[in-house]
């Protein structure tokens, strides 16, 4: 391959890559056409894209962005997998569904790994630990509670000894016989 077409493909991954903060790599030589064409269908549902990538394009074109050090998953055949605005955990979950899939179908899916953060998860192991982490909006969700449980708990605190008298008093309303007024209590002499 000539330094110009290797040119041209290196801008190519970086421009694919470049706005991408989590990606995984994958063997993708256990799969045959069928079964990668119908893998990498399920994945743009997910709004997942698979490359087949060359090592050294991809890790020259990734040095300087938010994926440096990745490259240390990229030994052998790559296939990166990634999509813009989805998380490592959206990522992971949806490649271990594949494998079960496509071990189904007597298809193999290697894992190098996943990387995130500038943290590496590592084979089959790492991308299950990937897989649990918190979405993007879980994490969100998570914090919002957090902020606001304190904020609640002291609402109620503050709310219950007045509806308890509230309900005190509606007690005392109900069992008044209608048209009557409750008898007024008059202040002592002084």
């Amino acid at each position: 391959m000539s330094k110009k077409v290797k040119s041209y493909i290196e801008k190519e991954i970086h421009t694919r890559l470049d706005k991408i903060e989590a990606i995984a790599v994958v063997n993708p030589r256990g799969i045959n056409a069928i079964q990668n064409n119908q893998m990498r269908r399920r994945l743009l549902g997910q709004k997942l894209r698979m490359t087949v990538v060359k090592n050294t394009l991809a890790a020259r074109a990734t040095a300087g962005g938010k994926l440096k050090g990745f490259e240390a998953l990229l030994t052998g055949p790559s296939a990166v997998i990634y999509g813009e605005g989805v998380g490592i955990s959206a990522i992971a979950r949806a490649l271990l569904a594949e494998k079960k899939t496509l071990e189904a179908t007597k298809g193999n899916l290697e894992f190098r790994g996943a990387f995130f953060d500038g943290e590496i998860y590592e084979g089959e192991k790492g991308m299950e630990s990937a897989s649990k982490l918190p979405t993007r909006e879980e994490a969100i969700a998570g914090i919002v509670g957090a902020i606001l449980g304190p904020g609640r708990k002291l609402g109620a605190v503050l709310k219950g000894p007045g509806a308890t008298l509230g309900g005190i008093v509606k007690a005392i309303e109900a069992k008044a016989p209608k048209g009557e007024e409750a008898p007024a209590t008059e202040a002592a002499p002084a």
